[in-house]
C-alpha cells in the first residue's frame, strides 16, 4: 500500500511540475502594482470607491481599507475575490514553487539520508568500521530512496 501512495506522490508531483513552467514565467513578469491590483484595475477602468463599494455591496470606507490591506499584503482572498467580482475580473491564484517539485523532494530526502548516514558512519567509526566514500555515496542515494516518499519527510527532528 505505501508503494501505491508513493507512486501516487510521485504523479502528482510530476503532473504539477508539468502545470508549473507557464506560472513561473507569468509570476516573473507580473510585478504587483503599486496601489495594489484593485486600486489598479479600478482607476484604470475610471470607477470611483464608491462605485465599487456599491457593486460589492459595502460602503466606500470599506473598499478604502480593502484597498490598504491588499497594498499591506494583509487582504483575505475571499476578500479580494468579491473585488475582483465587482470589477468584472478573475481572481488568479496559485503557489509557483522556485524550483520543480521533484527536485525539492529529492533534495530534502538527500538531506535527510545525510542526517541518517552521518549519525551511522559515526558508529560505524567508534567500532572501527568505516565505509570507502564510493560505498557512502551508494548508500546515501539508496537511503534517500527509501526515506523520499515516506511520512515525516518534512518533519522537523532534533537530529536524534
Amino acid at each position: 500500500m505505501a508503494t501505491t501512495s508513493a507512486a501516487s506522490k510521485r504523479t502528482a508531483r510530476r503532473a504539477l511540475d508539468r502545470r508549473l513552467p507557464a506560472l513561473s514565467s507569468l509570476a516573473a513578469q507580473t510585478a504587483t502594482p503599486r496601489g495594489g491590483w484593485v486600486r489598479a484595475i479600478r482607476e484604470a477602468l475610471g470607477m470611483s470607491a464608491a462605485d465599487l463599494a456599491a457593486r460589492m455591496g459595502v460602503v466606500e470606507s470599506t473598499v478604502l481599507r480593502l484597498e490598504q490591506n491588499e497594498q499591506a499584503r494583509r487582504i483575505q482572498v475571499d476578500t479580494l475575490e468579491r473585488a475582483a467580482n465587482a470589477l468584472g475580473c478573475d481572481l488568479v491564484y496559485a503557489l509557483v514553487p522556485r524550483e520543480p517539485l521533484e527536485d525539492r523532494v529529492q533534495q530534502q530526502a538527500l538531506a535527510r539520508a545525510r542526517d541518517w548516514f552521518s549519525l551511522t558512519r559515526h558508529s560505524m567509526a567508534l567500532e572501527d568500521q568505516a565505509a570507502s566514500s564510493d560505498v557512502d555515496e551508494q548508500q546515501l542515494q539508496e537511503q534517500a530512496a527509501i526515506i523520499r516518499d515516506q511520512p515525516g519527510l518534512w518533519r522537523e527532528h532534533d537530529g536524534a
